[in-house]
């Protein structure tokens, strides 16, 4: 038997077995975000035995790797052909082979070009995976019209391994664009989430911002021509490339000042809000850290200000999560953000049955219970 066929046949039984006892299983691939979510329980089984790239075809823009494979194996893979994960998603790990290509499904976290270029689950075309039944099952494939069972695979992404344990996934993915720029502005957080809303109405290339502490970058990438063009347009000071791309990477991975600085018994909540939401009042007079031209902004603040963040960001028409605890409590405990109807749980619920029926599968991860 092939090597990775034994592997698989392995996990596999050990998924049967645990069905079959009823015994919770941990699915982690490196770690790198045990961070997050409500609670870490079961016996680990970690999926770092199902490496490589299976199939890449980078004339077809479409590459199927297995699960456990080094996030940072993949990007440098794609990196050699000039292509890239447009999506940009964070390894967080302080191991550089820490964060895994399933994880990266399982969080469906993106990184600063979110806003501009879509999320995970639009490059996710096909997995295979294991049910609580310990049966293999093929969703989607390798192309963007394949219709049956398309949105199995982006149902994926995001469910944290509560639905089952992905063996394989295929990837669309995209060329590095010709070039990039970096515009710095001085400017309040007011100014720059209107500077931000009038760009986004205007044919420019933009990527990515962040606004943090009285500066708001802005990331510019497409063609060469277009890049110049919207420099000389929107002003600002164009930071140097090689420099400026290390600060987006820290961002990624929320390694940036701003982030460290978090006090011991803060926590970091994630806001989703609609881009054109004006600044909020935050508890303690707190100032975010922005990203995704206003859609996304992270605060930082005691536990016990959760119930007025969450009113905040529902009146602005978004909504608010811890999504790391304070330092006392890590890992685990930073909870998800409820969903905004009894419908929408019970949906997820059933989803939860039919995927893993005996609910072996990063039990209590999302929500209490499943």
């Amino acid at each position: 038997m092939h090597g990775m066929d034994f592997a698989l046949a392995q996990i596999t039984e050990r998924v049967r077995a645990a069905a079959a006892d009823q015994t919770p299983l941990r699915i982690r691939g490196g770690g790198s975000k045990d961070f997050h979510g409500l609670a870490l329980h079961g016996e680990v089984l970690d999926t770092r035995v199902l490496q490589g790239i299976v199939d890449y075809e980078p004339s077809e823009l479409v590459v199927t790797v297995r699960a456990g494979t080094p996030l940072a194996e993949l990007e440098a893979a794609l990196a050699a052909q000039g292509q890239c994960l447009p999506f940009e998603p964070p390894h967080f790990g302080v191991q550089p082979q820490a964060a895994t290509v399933g994880g990266m499904v399982a969080a469906g976290l993106s990184g600063p070009a979110r806003a501009s270029v879509g999320a995970v689950r639009d490059y996710l075309l096909g997995v295979v995976l294991l049910n609580g039944q310990a049966e293999l099952l093929t969703f989607g494939g390798q192309v963007m019209k394949n219709v049956a069972g398309y949105d199995v695979p982006r149902l994926m992404a995001g469910s944290w391994g509560t639905l089952g344990l992905l063996t394989e996934v295929s990837l669309k993915v995209l060329p590095v664009v010709p070039t990039e720029a970096t515009l710095r502005f001085e400017c309040g957080q007011d100014e720059a989430l209107r500077r931000l809303h009038a760009w986004g109405g205007q044919p420019l290339p933009l990527n990515a911002s962040r606004w943090e502490a009285g500066v708001l970058h802005l990331r510019l990438r497409g063609a060469v021509a277009a890049v110049n063009a919207a420099c000389r347009s929107m002003g600002g000071e164009r930071l140097e490339a090689a420099a400026v791309a290390v600060d987006w990477n820290v961002c990624r991975d929320q390694t940036l000042p701003w982030f460290s600085a978090r006090q011991p018994d803060h926590a970091l909540w994630r806001l989703s809000l609609p881009a054109t939401a004006p600044a909020m009042d935050l508890p303690g007079g707190a100032q975010p850290l922005v990203e995704w031209h206003g859609a996304l902004r992270w605060v930082q603040a005691p536990e016990a200000a959760g119930d007025a963040l969450r009113e905040a960001a529902r009146a602005a028409g978004g909504s608010a999560a811890m999504f790391r605890a304070p330092q006392a409590r890590e890992p685990g405990g930073t909870g998800h953000a409820a969903l905004p109807s009894r419908a929408l749980e019970q949906i997820h619920a059933r989803l939860k049955h039919s995927f893993d029926p005996a609910g072996i599968f990063n039990p209590g991860r999302m929500a209490p219970g499943w």
